[in-house]
C-alpha cells in the first residue's frame, strides 16, 4: 500500500513528465499550474504569470473516466479548470497551438500507460451543474419551430445583467466598424443606420422587425427616418425594456411590439427585417420562414435578412452532422439554434419570390464585436457573477469568446442579404450603384431626428 504521501508524490511526477514532454511538442508560450503551487513552462520562452490551473488530481481522473468536450466545459464552469494572468481572449490568444491535434499525438506508450495507472482510480471532482437546457436542446423533433421557450432560456436571464456587456442601445447582434478602433457603442448605431439604408427606408414606410430584441432598431428608424415601426419578440424580457423605450422616446403613435410568433403575423409592410434571428429557425424550416416573410411584404417590398452561417459542406449530410461543441452550446447557451449556409437561405428566399439585391460578409465585425462583448462581460466579473453565479458566468465568457474565434477563423460566417419582392415581370428599380449606402451624412449619430426637425 502507498502512504496518501507517496501516492500524492506519484501524481505530481506523473503530471510533470506529461506536461513537460507536451512542452516540447506544442510550445505554448503559457504555464501550467499544478494543484501543489508547482508550475511548468509548456514553451521556452513564456508570458509572464499566463498560466492554466488545474485544481487537483481528481480532474485528471474525470477527464480519463469521461474524455469529452462536456466534461472539459463542466470542470471549467466549476474552477476545476481556470486561467489566470489574463482576460479570456488574451490567453486563448497566447496558449493556442496551430494543429494540436497532430502535435500531441504519437505520445509515448509507457507515459501514457503511468499517467493513466496513475490517475485513472482517482476520486473524481464533481461535474454537476445547475444551468443547462432541460429538454430537446437540438429541435429538430419539433413539428413546428415553436421557439418560444428556447428564446426565453436564452434571453429571459435578466435585462440586467446583457447591460453589463452590451451597448447603450442594447444592440444583441453584430456591430459594423468603419474603424477597428470603434466602441461597440458607435459600431452599433453605425449598424442601426446601415440597416435603414439598405432597406432604403423613408417617411411613412410600414416597417416590420421580426425578433425586435431590446427594440433599438425598430425606435432609431421611427425617429432617424420617419418610418412606422412593428416589433415583434418571444422574450418577456426584451419587451419590458422596449415598451419602455418607446414610451421614454415618445413614440407610442409611431412604433408598437408584441410578443408574437412569427408565423402568427398577419398584414402588409414596405420594409422588413430580420436581425440575429433566422439562427433560431432551423434548416427544416427555412423554406417556411421565408414564404411567411414574402407573404407580409407589398409589392416592391424589400427584406434585409442578417444572419450567422456555417460554410457549407459536399453534401447535406455532412453539413448537418452535428458536432460535439455545437451540442454543448445549445445545451448550454441557446437551445434550439441551427445554423444554415449561406446557399440554402438564398435558394429558399428564391423559391419564395424574393429576388436578392445584395450579400455582404460581415464576419471579421462580428469577430470583433464579440470580443469586446467578452472583454465587458469580464470587466463586469463581480456584478455578473452576483447576479447568475459564477457557474452561469464562466459559461457566459467562454461562449463570447468562443464565437468571436469561430468568427475570425471562418468556421462561422455571418451575412446580410437584401432582397425584393416582385409580383410581375420587369426591371427591380433598385439603384444603380451603391452610393445610397454611403451617402453624408456620416457618421450616422450626426443624421437629423426627423422627428425634432
Amino acid at each position: 500500500m502507498f502512504s496518501r504521501k507517496s501516492r500524492s508524490d506519484r501524481q505530481l511526477r506523473r503530471a510533470t513528465e506529461l506536461f513537460e514532454f507536451l512542452r516540447g511538442r506544442l510550445n505554448s508560450p503559457i504555464s501550467v499550474r499544478l494543484w501543489d503551487g508547482s508550475v511548468i513552462p509548456l514553451a521556452d520562452t513564456v508570458a509572464p504569470g499566463i498560466e492554466l490551473t488545474i485544481s487537483g488530481p481528481g480532474v485528471f481522473g474525470t477527464i480519463l473516466r469521461r474524455p469529452t468536450a462536456e466534461t472539459l466545459l463542466r470542470l471549467y464552469a466549476l474552477g476545476k479548470i481556470d486561467f489566470s494572468g489574463a482576460d479570456l481572449m488574451t490567453f486563448i490568444k497566447t496558449a493556442r497551438v496551430k494543429a494540436i491535434r497532430k502535435k500531441s499525438k504519437g505520445l509515448p506508450w509507457k507515459l501514457v500507460a503511468q499517467f493513466v495507472s496513475t490517475f485513472v482510480t482517482v476520486k473524481g471532482e464533481s461535474t454537476a451543474v445547475d444551468h443547462c437546457y432541460d429538454g430537446d436542446e437540438i429541435g429538430r423533433k419539433r413539428d413546428r419551430q415553436d421557439s418560444k421557450d428556447y428564446i426565453q432560456f436564452h434571453y429571459d436571464i435578466s435585462n440586467d445583467f446583457y447591460k453589463l456587456f452590451l451597448d447603450k442601445q442594447m444592440v444583441y447582434t453584430c456591430g459594423y466598424f468603419r474603424s477597428w478602433d470603434e466602441s461597440i457603442d458607435q459600431a452599433q448605431i453605425n449598424k442601426l443606420d446601415m440597416i435603414c439604408r439598405k432597406l432604403q427606408m423613408k417617411e411613412g414606410d410600414r416597417f416590420l422587425d421580426i425578433g425586435c430584441g431590446w427594440g433599438a432598431l425598430i425606435c432609431y428608424a421611427a425617429k432617424h427616418y420617419g418610418v412606422k415601426a412593428h416589433g415583434v419578440t418571444l422574450s418577456e424580457e426584451q419587451l419590458k425594456i422596449a415598451q419602455q423605450r418607446i414610451q421614454d422616446e415618445g413614440l407610442e403613435g409611431q412604433v408598437t411590439i408584441e410578443l408574437k410568433d412569427y408565423i402568427d403575423l398577419d398584414g402588409e409592410f414596405d420594409k422588413i427585417s430580420s436581425i440575429g434571428m433566422v439562427e433560431a429557425i432551423g434548416i427544416d424550416h427555412m423554406h417556411a420562414y421565408m414564404q411567411k416573410v414574402s407573404s407580409l411584404l407589398c409589392d416592391r417590398g424589400m427584406f434585409l435578412n442578417h444572419g450567422i452561417t456555417r460554410p457549407a459542406k459536399m453534401s447535406d449530410k455532412k453539413f448537418r452532422k452535428m458536432r460535439p461543441e455545437r451540442r454543448l452550446l445549445a445545451k448550454y447557451i441557446f437551445p434550439g439554434g441551427e445554423l444554415d449556409h449561406l446557399g440554402h437561405m438564398v435558394q429558399c428566399s428564391e423559391a419564395s419570390r424574393l429576388d436578392i439585391q445584395d450579400v455582404e460578409g460581415w464576419r471579421d465585425h462580428y469577430a470583433r464585436t464579440c470580443e469586446l462583448w467578452c472583454q465587458r462581460l469580464e470587466e463586469n466579473r463581480e456584478e455578473a457573477i452576483r447576479q447568475i453565479g459564477a457557474e452561469k458566468y464562466r459559461m457566459w465568457i467562454l461562449y463570447l469568446a468562443g464565437c468571436s474565434f469561430a468568427l475570425g477563423d471562418g468556421g462561422a460566417r455571418i451575412y446580410q442579404t437584401v432582397a425584393t419582392k416582385q409580383k410581375a415581370k420587369g426591371i427591380t428599380g433598385q439603384p444603380c450603384t451603391r452610393e445610397h449606402l454611403y451617402d453624408t451624412p456620416w457618421p450616422p449619430a450626426e443624421r437629423v431626428n426627423r422627428r425634432a426637425a
